[in-house]
């Protein structure tokens, strides 16, 4: 429990370094990308051991069927997600962090009538993985 709550303390306020080399502060719990029509992401950290997404999706909308490129942890910010795994469906709400071992065959969608949104983070960073 310690450690989930570490993770996302960690998450909410995401520091990272720009092109000039200052940090900025990148608050994942506003500013979230929900978009129409599909589901809104940006990127918020790639270092060569770590690659942090956001995902936002409102309900009906989807992440498409792929197989995970790295060691993946899906940290729910907002709202409920439903996650298929390798054909098995798990229900991850708000505070909920879901491991996904590497190559494994998923998607992720929003079936409730309340926006989502979640942190993808990928450890090692997928340049750095060897297939």
């Amino acid at each position: 429990m310690t450690r989930c709550l570490c993770v996302a303390v960690w998450a909410a306020l995401i520091v990272t370094t720009n092109a000039l080399g200052e940090q900025e502060m990148k608050n994942v719990l506003t500013d979230i990308p929900y978009t129409e029509g599909q589901m809104g992401k940006r990127q918020l950290v790639d270092e060569k051991h770590l690659l942090v997404m956001q995902v936002a999706l409102k309900p009906d909308q989807q992440v498409p069927e792929h197989r995970a490129n790295s060691n993946v942890h899906l940290l729910v910010v907002e709202g409920q997600i439903t996650v298929t795994l390798a054909g098995q469906d798990l229900v991850a709400a708000k505070g909920a962090l879901v491991p996904v071992a590497f190559k494994t065959l998923m998607s992720i969608r929003n079936a409730s009538k309340e926006n989502a949104s979640f942190l993808i983070l990928k450890t090692p960073n997928p340049s750095e993985m060897t297939h």
